[in-house]
Formats: structure tokens, C-alpha cells, sequence
């Protein structure tokens, strides 16, 4: 009796036990070779993250769902393989699947929905990761980098380092700071005395500079543009200039920009105001008059009424 249980148990070892071992090792190779040859492509992307293009920003971005989407797919079917192996036949189990996937699909809307709007997210490349945008999500609004998009929720990191999980469903908006291109707008106050046309004409010159120079001249698209006057303040005179950059770059453009602006202005002596109020009177009001009674030596009656 006992030889013939181990004779079944090494006969189904060195056949479905063999198989089962075999399957295992082929889908644990070829899910490390897939992810390692996607894991190289991804660390060649991610290398230079701020200097990636458009192409090269959608590529990562689908590297890393590829990833998930491949690891999940290999041992699924690994896993159908097995059981069959073990005698399960996987036909009804398939069924029971797709008929648990509909009871499922029902009670998990919001997943669902989150699923589909991550897909169109992606398909219509509305944002990559490395993009700054800001997502509206009903009354909420999250700001920061993309770190992640999976099929079901969008990661944002902010400017503190706070990370926001925000479900694809929930996504109403998309403001994508960095697609293709990034603008940097500068409000410039300057005094009401002083001379705007002067001014205009400083800016364009410290513009000119700022494009010109080594190390800043390679992030800007355009040459910078001075708009005109914008806007009487309270009180400055208010100049609005505008500069197009590579992504990401506008907050350090813009700061350098700043920079030299205010050295420039105190070279040349231009006045940048700040807040002041001044007071109005109204016309001058008489003063009082001062007479004096003379004393005429009599108290006043003090005696009881």
C-alpha cells in the first residue's frame, strides 16, 4: 500500500510535478528578463528627468505601467498553467471569473471608473510623470510633480513633499504646467515718476542679457518679451514681461530674472516702490478762537435753591 502511494507520488512528480516546477522557473525568467531590460530603459530615461522630451517623458510614463501590466500578466498565466496541471480545469473557473468580474464590476463602480479614466489619461497623453500640473478633483485642487500614474490613481508630490493620491475618477480637470513648453510672466512696479519708456528699454536689455548668457541662454525658448505697461496700482506703474522656457525651467528662469532686474534698477537708479498711503485732510479748517472773560470779583450764587 505504502509503495504504491509513493510510486503515484513519484510518478505524478516527474510528470506534473516536473511541469509545474518547469513553468515556474520559465515565468520567473522571463518576468526578470522583461524587467530588467524595462528596469535599464527606465533608469536610461530617468537618468536626465529634467531634460527629457516630450517623446521621452510619454515613454517613461508608459515604461512604468508596462511593468506592472507585464508582471501581473506572466504570473496569471503561469498560475492558469499550474492549476491546470494540478487537475483543476480551469474552463469553469474561467467562467466563474467572468461572471464574479460582472457581480464585481457592479459593487466596484468607482474602480471601474477610476480604471477607464486612468486608460484615457495615458491614451491621450494628458500628463507624464515628471509633468507639474494641477488637478481638480471636485472642490480640491492638488498641485506638484508627477511621481506615478497607475490605471487607478495619479501621485503628486509637492513643493513641501507632501505626496497626494488622487484617484483617476476623481479627476475633473487637468493643468499641465510643463507640456512642451513653460512660460515664465513677470509683474515689474516701478514708481509713478519714473520715465516707463526708460524702463521698457532696460528690460529689454537685462531680457537680452539673461538670453545671451551661458547658462541660462539654454533654457529659454523664446527671447524675452517685455508687454508694456499692465496695470496703475495703488502705488506703481505695473510692466508685464514674459519669457518661454523648457519645461520645468520657468520658476528658475523667472528668479534669475528677478535677480538681475532689481541689480540693474539699483545701478540705474529706478525706483521699485513699496505700499504707501498718504493722508488727505481736506481743505484747511479755521482754528479755534481763545477769548478771555474778565474777572469781575463776584462768586457765583452757591446758596440752596
Amino acid at each position: 500500500m505504502a509503495i504504491g502511494i509513493f510510486q503515484d507520488a513519484l510518478g505524478w512528480a516527474s510528470t506534473h510535478g516536473l511541469r509545474i516546477l518547469i513553468i515556474t522557473l520559465v515565468a520567473l525568467a522571463v518576468a526578470r528578463m522583461t524587467l530588467v531590460a524595462l528596469g535599464r530603459l527606465e533608469k536610461a530615461v530617468k537618468e536626465d528627468r529634467g531634460h527629457l522630451s516630450e517623446q521621452e517623458k510619454r515613454m517613461y510614463t508608459l515604461i512604468a505601467i508596462l511593468r506592472k501590466i507585464v508582471k501581473a500578466t506572466i504570473f496569471a498565466v503561469a498560475g492558469l498553467i499550474i492549476l491546470n496541471e494540478l487537475g483543476v480545469s480551469i474552463g469553469p473557473l474561467l467562467a466563474a471569473a467572468g461572471i464574479g468580474g460582472i457581480a464585481v464590476g457592479f459593487g466596484a463602480q468607482n474602480l471601474v471608473r477610476d480604471v477607464i479614466s486612468g486608460f484615457f489619461m495615458l491614451l491621450e497623453n494628458q500628463i507624464r510623470v515628471g509633468d507639474v500640473v494641477t488637478l481638480h478633483a471636485g472642490s480640491s485642487q492638488f498641485s506638484g510633480q508627477v511621481e506615478d500614474i497607475t490605471l487607478r490613481t495619479t501621485i503628486l508630490r509637492d513643493l513641501e513633499g507632501t505626496v497626494h493620491v488622487i484617484p483617476n475618477g476623481a479627476i475633473q480637470a487637468v493643468s499641465n504646467r510643463t507640456r512642451e513648453w513653460s512660460r515664465a510672466v513677470l509683474d515689474v512696479g516701478v514708481a509713478y515718476h519714473e520715465d516707463v519708456d526708460r524702463v521698457m528699454e532696460l528690460l529689454r536689455d537685462i531680457g537680452a542679457g539673461l538670453a545671451a548668457d551661458p547658462e541660462f541662454g539654454p533654457l529659454i525658448v523664446e527671447p524675452p518679451e517685455v508687454l508694456g505697461v499692465d496695470a496703475f496700482g495703488e502705488s506703481q506703474v505695473t510692466i508685464k514681461v514674459m519669457v518661454t522656457t523648457r519645461p520645468l525651467k520657468q520658476w528658475l528662469v523667472a528668479r534669475e530674472f528677478r535677480r538681475r532686474i532689481k541689480n540693474r534698477f539699483d545701478a540705474e537708479g529706478v525706483e521699485i516702490p513699496f505700499p504707501h498711503v498718504t493722508l488727505y485732510w481736506g481743505t484747511q479748517s479755521r482754528p479755534l478762537e481763545w477769548r478771555q472773560v474778565p474777572n469781575s470779583g463776584v462768586l457765583p450764587d452757591s446758596s440752596p435753591l
